[in-house]
C-alpha cells in the first residue's frame, strides 16, 4: 500500500488537513503555515489528487483506509482532523470508524447527508481538454472557460494543470477515475454511526451545503458538535474568509 503524499510543517499536536474534490494540499498552504504556529500540520493529498497515487478505485471507505495507513505510517496516535467538502466526508467517516484515533474533529461546509451529483459541468469542462492539442496553459484555460464562468472555480481548477514533461501538460488529479466514480462523492455517512468527541462544523454564510435542516442529522451522528457560520463566505469558506475560519478553528482546538 502506498502512503499519501503530504507536506508537514510546524510543531505540536498533529493537525491533519484534507482538501475537497479536485483540490490538493497546496490549496491549504497559506492557512497551513498559520496553523503551524500552534500545531504539527499535515497537508495531505488524497488518492487521485495532488501528488498522491492514482487508482481506478475511489470511494469513502478507501479514502478512510488511506488516511488510517498514513497515520500509522507516521507513528501518530491521537490527531486533530480538519476536512473540507469531500475531505469533510472523509474525516467524518474516519472519526466514526476509528474514534480512538481522533482528538478533535473539524468539518468545513459539508454535512453527513447524501448530496446529488452536481459536478457534471466541471467534469465536462475538464474532459473537453485534449492536452495534445491544448499545449499551453492559455489554450487549456480557453477550453475550460467555455463551460465555467466563475473565475474562482476556473483558477482553482487551473492550479491542477502542470508540465508532466517538457512540452506536455497534464492534470495532477486522475480525471478518469474522478469521472467514473463521481457518484461516490455525494454518499451519505452510514446510518447509526456515531462519534462523541468534540466536533466543529463550519458553514459558509452564503453556502447551501449545510442548512438549518441538517442540525438534527449532525446531532444524531456527532452528539458533541457545534455548528458555526463563517460570515461573508460561500462553500470555499477557508479561501473566502481565511481570517475568521482560522480564528474559529484555533479557538476550538485550543479550548
Amino acid at each position: 500500500m502506498e502512503v499519501l503524499h503530504s507536506t508537514i510543517v510546524g510543531n505540536g499536536a498533529p493537525l491533519l488537513i484534507l482538501h475537497g474534490y479536485f483540490g490538493m494540499s497546496d490549496n491549504w498552504r497559506g492557512l497551513g503555515n498559520k496553523f503551524a504556529e500552534n500545531f504539527e500540520v499535515h497537508l495531505i493529498d488524497q488518492r487521485n489528487h495532488g501528488r498522491s497515487f492514482h487508482s481506478d478505485d475511489f470511494d469513502y471507505e478507501l479514502l478512510v483506509e488511506d488516511l488510517h495507513y498514513y497515520i500509522k505510517s507516521h507513528n501518530l496516535s491521537k490527531v486533530h482532523l480538519l476536512g473540507h467538502s469531500m475531505g469533510g466526508k472523509v474525516v467524518m467517516l474516519f472519526a466514526v470508524t476509528y474514534p480512538e484515533m481522533v482528538d478533535k474533529l473539524v468539518v468545513a461546509d459539508i454535512s453527513p447527508k447524501y448530496y446529488k451529483p452536481h459536478h457534471q459541468h466541471i467534469l465536462a469542462a475538464l474532459n473537453a481538454v485534449n492536452f495534445s492539442i491544448q499545449d499551453s496553459r492559455k489554450k487549456v484555460e480557453d477550453v475550460l472557460k467555455i463551460y465555467i464562468e466563475e473565475p474562482g472555480i476556473l483558477h482553482f481548477l487551473l492550479k491542477n494543470v502542470y508540465w508532466k514533461t517538457k512540452g506536455e501538460l497534464a492534470y495532477r488529479f486522475n480525471i478518469h477515475s474522478l469521472t467514473e466514480n463521481n457518484s461516490e462523492v455525494g454518499e451519505a455517512l452510514p446510518s447509526f454511526t456515531h462519534f462523541n468527541g468534540p466536533t466543529l462544523f463550519l458553514r459558509g454564510e452564503n453556502s447551501n451545503y449545510i442548512t438549518k435542516n441538517e442540525a438534527p442529522l449532525i446531532e444524531a451522528h456527532f452528539s458533541n458538535a457545534s455548528i458555526v457560520t463563517v460570515k461573508n463566505a460561500g462553500h470555499w469558506l477557508h479561501a473566502e474568509n481565511p481570517a475568521d475560519f482560522y480564528a474559529e478553528v484555533v479557538t476550538f482546538l485550543n479550548n
